[in-house]
């Protein structure tokens, strides 16, 4: 008897109903049976004491899936099996998810994995397509369900989490504009009012992909005041580095381009990080793109450093606090590799 193992990665979308309708119907169409296995991946914050509702949610999702598979297979045969992936490590980025699905495959046989187009498990960019690209590179067969997607309408703002995103960029604005300025004259703190709330409108939903969470994000800001001192001496040190390196006569230097997959999540936290090592001296982003930087790297030492991933636990230090910085460095996780040397 042909058996049909299709697993379902879920996320609270408009198109999740249909998706897993999509996958039901799929499943059986060659098949005398289906297993389906329907998971909900938690995001990176769903282990700290704050994040309980994050479990919870995904267990009322989970079940809510599991009577639509029920509903839609009617007296076919379907074994539906249902679990949170994710619990024991930090998923940041397509890299993450692509790879936990794989290994959960494996485990149970999975003949494909359907996707919902809408697919964005708590992150802060749209996922769908760097992780088909993942699983591409995996080799794990997935098909994106052919749903209709409903109208998107974007608002300039509206709401309490609208607002905090408004405000939020309205005073980040408005501090660096009297930095550059005089803040104590008139025209400078009217004209700053002004320009910041020109870009408040025109840009907080492009700086705060996802709404401020009132907890976590004070936290964050005072997490980055700490940052800074930690930043400052790495930046003093490397200075040190590359000035005693190019004082020599033999001048040292060793060029090269390093590809480094960190582990932040992309967007806010992969440009805090990618901006930090271009100002550390020698050391450059060259490219950031999902979770992987390319960075041109002038000394072996500055290299090492990066290996050893100092400002990348600083980073997950800032956006997802103090558990998240004992996830084992670049080197450790073999996720440093020197791809060019100096011909480049």
């Amino acid at each position: 008897m042909a058996v049909e193992r299709l697993l379902v990665p879920l996320s609270d979308t408009v198109t999740v109903r249909q998706t897993v309708s999509y996958a039901v119907q799929s499943g059986l169409e060659g098949a005398d049976s289906l297993e389906c296995h329907l998971v909900v991946a938690m995001p990176y914050d769903a282990d700290v004491p704050e994040s309980d509702q994050y479990r919870e949610d995904a267990d009322g999702l989970l079940s809510r899936a599991r009577n639509w598979v029920e509903e839609d297979a009617g007296e076919a045969d379907v074994t539906i099996e249902t679990t949170r992936l994710g619990a024991d490590e930090y998923l940041f980025g397509p890299r993450d998810y692509a790879e936990i699905f794989d290994a959960y495959a494996d485990d149970h046989g999975i003949d494909r994995v359907v996707l919902d187009p809408e697919y964005q498990p708590g992150v802060t960019a749209q996922l769908l397509q760097p992780l088909e690209r993942e699983l591409d590179r995996i080799g794990l067969a997935y098909d994106e369900a052919p749903v209709e997607r409903s109208a998107r309408r974007g608002r300039l703002a509206g709401g309490t989490e609208d607002f905090g995103r408004l405000f939020a960029t309205f005073l980040i604005s408005y501090g660096f504009y009297l930095v550059l300025g005089d803040p104590t004259y008139w025209f400078d703190l009217v004209t700053g009012a002004a320009v910041a709330g020109i870009v408040a409108v025109s840009l907080a939903r492009v700086t705060f992909a996802v709404p401020l969470d009132l907890v976590q994000s004070p936290l964050r800001v005072v997490r980055f005041v700490f940052y800074i001192p930690y930043l400052l001496w790495e930046i003093v040190k490397a200075n040190i580095a590359v000035s005693a390196v190019i004082l020599r006569p033999s001048m040292p230097i060793e060029p090269t381009l390093t590809r480094v997959n960190s582990r932040v999540r992309s967007g806010l936290p992969l440009t805090a990080l990618a901006n930090s090592i271009t100002l550390t001296p020698g050391t450059l982003t060259v490219r950031a793109n999902n979770q992987q930087l390319l960075v041109h790297t002038l000394i072996p030492a500055a290299r090492e450093d990066l290996f050893d991933g100092g400002l990348e636990r600083a980073i997950r230090f800032v956006f997802y606090g103090r558990a998240s910085a004992a996830i084992p460095s670049p080197r450790e996780r073999d996720d440093a590799e020197i791809v060019g040397g100096d011909e480049l």
